[in-house]
């Protein structure tokens, strides 16, 4: 267990580098396993959940060398092999829900588990929706959650139906495989989709590997052809707005002058309108070409009201840059944070109330009350690498000395994020305990 003591911060100096995005890793290794031929996935990200992915498309059949450079060499198949073992997805709930429709094309029984969070989270309508299109497939315990059974031999097709309003990557993991099903598949969502961008992402990567689909404008059905095959493709993988949101925030609360590169001002990633949101705030913000700099602040951070139902891996920082906005901030479409690797509505309410925060939430949204100042507290990252994130960010303008418990879990995402804020002047230590 490593904690992580953070002395309140005057100010942010220097220029890091994004890390290469997680979602965009995460899509390009999949599609490039179910793809015939050589593929290059060139400035992928490696921690936990992406190598959760790369080790399970191995175990379904993927030939993947890693390269020098942060660069993969991916030799798929288009009929994935039955794994030797149990397939751990680690605490990767995109690794699940995208493989567990793909391992449904192998020939015979897959079992897909994971840590202990993952264990938590919800996967009924993945195994749903294949039901619908003809696949057997259970919950070992019979409550939605993993272990998960699949039983392989191909997806017969049909029509699924699927809610929109629980995760975006159920659908994503049905993109992935129906394509190789034996009749075309038809997926209806019964509710309006939220995090749309993420779903987007998918649709990019598959049109790269020349796939067909047709897709309503609304997003509410999905067509996809049946019998196709995946094309190789190479891959650049960009920097992550979700991460960078971390960077750009910290130096909005302290007003400090930051310059995040590898950021494409013309991504599809939805996170990319947190510089829309720190803009809203006050914060002075050049885009250029490959970049993002925050210059400070105009005259205090304001309060803004936001709907994040399409940015849910923004609430958390949002709401601690809140807590020093001049007045009363609310954050909407929060419903679905007590799904995520943590109950991000419990902590974020836990962990910025020891720091005085004047925040509270209501049925679908955060309300904080700004309070311009925070006071060092010890807190608990409850094993969520964006809490842990957003608890460190808050303790760079928080009064005093802060510890953060647990900060090991941020390689889920970001594992270079300590060391990238120390490059800017952060006040860190790292402790390592035996607990």
């Amino acid at each position: 267990m490593t904690d992580l003591i953070v002395r309140q911060t005057k100010s942010l100096k220097g220029t890091v580098k994004a890390p290469s995005s997680k979602s965009f890793t995460h899509r390009a290794i999949v599609a490039a396993s179910l793809s015939e031929g050589r593929s290059t996935v060139k400035n992928a990200l490696f921690c936990d959940d992406t190598l959760a992915t790369l080790e399970a498309c191995r175990m379904l059949g993927a030939k993947i060398v890693r390269k020098e450079d942060e660069n993969l060499e991916i030799n798929g198949l288009s009929k994935p092999l039955t794994p030797d073992d149990v397939i751990n997805c680690r605490d990767s709930a995109s690794t699940m829900r995208f493989l567990t429709p793909v391992s449904a094309l192998a020939d015979g029984i897959s079992v897909l588990t994971g840590g202990e969070s993952l264990r938590l989270r919800p996967m009924e309508p993945v195994l749903t929706a294949l039901m619908h299109l003809g696949v057997l497939c259970y919950s070992v315990k019979g409550d939605g959650r993993p272990p998960l059974i699949v039983f392989g031999g191909g997806i017969p097709g049909g029509e699924a139906f699927l809610p929109g309003d629980v995760s975006s990557q159920f659908v994503s993991g049905l993109l992935f495989a129906s394509p190789l099903g034996k009749k075309d598949t038809h997926i209806t969502l019964l509710s309006p989709l939220e995090s749309k961008p993420y779903v987007e992402m998918t649709l990019d990567i598959l049109r790269k590997h020349k796939l067909i689909f047709e897709v309503q404008p609304d997003y509410s059905k999905f067509h996809i052809p049946s019998q196709q095959k995946y094309s190789p493709s190479n891959h650049v993988i960009e920097g992550d707005f979700s991460s960078a949101a971390f960077l750009l925030a910290a130096a909005a609360i302290t007003n400090s002058t930051i310059r995040v590169s590898n950021l494409r001002s013309d991504s599809v990633q939805g996170d990319r309108v947190i510089v829309k949101l720190l803009k809203d705030r006050g914060v002075q913000i050049k885009v250029g070409k490959g970049f993002v700099e925050v210059q400070g602040i105009k005259d205090e951070l304001k309060p803004i009201d936001m709907d994040l139902k399409d940015n849910p891996d923004l609430i958390p920082v949002m709401a601690v840059v809140s807590c020093f906005a001049s007045g009363k901030s609310i954050i909407r479409g929060t419903r679905r944070l007590t799904f995520k690797e943590s109950n991000r509505e419990k902590a974020l309410l836990e962990e910025l109330s020891r720091m005085g925060a004047k925040i509270k939430f209501t049925k679908d949204a955060i309300e904080v009350k700004g309070v311009k100042s925070l006071k060092g507290a010890e807190m608990d990252s409850h094993g969520d690498h964006r809490i842990a994130m957003a608890c460190i960010v808050a303790a760079l303008k928080a009064a005093g000395t802060t510890t953060v418990k647990g900060v090991e879990c941020i390689n889920k995402s970001y594992p270079d994020f300590v060391k990238d804020i120390i490059n800017l002047g952060a006040e860190v230590d790292e402790r390592k305990l035996d607990r």
